[in-house]
């Protein structure tokens, strides 16, 4: 039986675990919910530090704490999972393939890549200190952050009696993206033994090259770049982002 850290959306058959981006929480996937209860039993997933604003975690911010964070949630399923990730999560789906390849059957990886070193989260760091703790309405939740991300963020928010309010702390955000431009992550990648469906965006924030290279190893493996699509793909291009995911499962399972 899964445990509380997943949430049953509905579906039926092998299970399918939706992976949020940093900033994110399951709860944004609900646009894509409607087609992917299609395809078997969906489950979304609120990583650390986004389970609401007062809800801290007792570990230190690392990769190895998402992961096996993730781990626990996947491992009651009693079956291996396919993992549906974005962006961090992504990145913490292909590193529990690599570590605990029993628990993961495949993958699809929406803008993520292994090698951020060097980088820094220097740029927007005065933009997310600067954004309050609670929006009074939505309207501030488009100005602030568009009419795509701002959707998404609507949905991630926790409800108060007075307004919309962060669901996480915008210091734990930067400290976890921090580490990305510490370390690498190709060896984990390369230790993944399960299919993979790679999605970059057209406007990406991925290092150039790199999703490419991702996809030239001897595992089945599908490439896709969406030109007109920025880093939340399953969002703006959701019909091409659609008919990927389900070409990709629908092969798996002809295979």
């Amino acid at each position: 039986m899964p445990t509380d850290l997943l949430t049953h959306r509905g579906g039926r058959g092998e299970p399918l675990v939706l992976v949020h981006g940093l900033m994110g929480r399951g709860s944004t996937w609900s646009r894509q919910l409607p087609w992917l209860t299609r395809l078997g039993s969906v489950y979304t997933y609120d990583a650390p530090w986004h389970r609401g604003r007062d809800v801290d975690d007792p570990y230190p911010i690392s990769t190895e704490r998402f992961v096996a964070d993730l781990g626990d949630a996947v491992a009651p399923l009693g079956v291996p999972a396919r993992l549906v990730g974005h962006s961090m999560g992504a990145l913490h789906s292909w590193c529990l393939a690599a570590q605990r390849p029993d628990l993961v059957s495949a993958l699809v990886v929406e803008d993520m890549a292994p090698d951020f070193v060097g980088r820094t989260t220097g740029p927007w760091e005065p933009w997310l200190h600067a954004l309050p703790v609670e929006f009074a309405a939505a309207e501030q939740v488009f100005a602030e952050f568009g009419p795509v991300a701002g959707r998404y963020f609507l949905e991630a928010f926790d409800r108060t009696a007075t307004g919309l309010r962060l669901h996480g702390n915008t210091s734990r955000w930067i400290e976890i993206a921090a580490e990305w431009g510490t370390r690498d992550y190709w060896a984990q990648w390369r230790a993944v033994r399960a299919p993979a469906l790679l999605i970059e965006a057209g406007d990406s924030v991925t290092p150039p090259g790199q999703m490419r290279e991702m996809a030239e190893r001897d595992r089945p493996t599908t490439y896709l770049k969406v030109p007109d699509a920025g880093h939340l793909v399953h969002d703006e291009a959701p019909l091409v982002y659609r008919h990927a995911v389900e070409s990709f499962f629908a092969d798996l399972g002809a295979g």
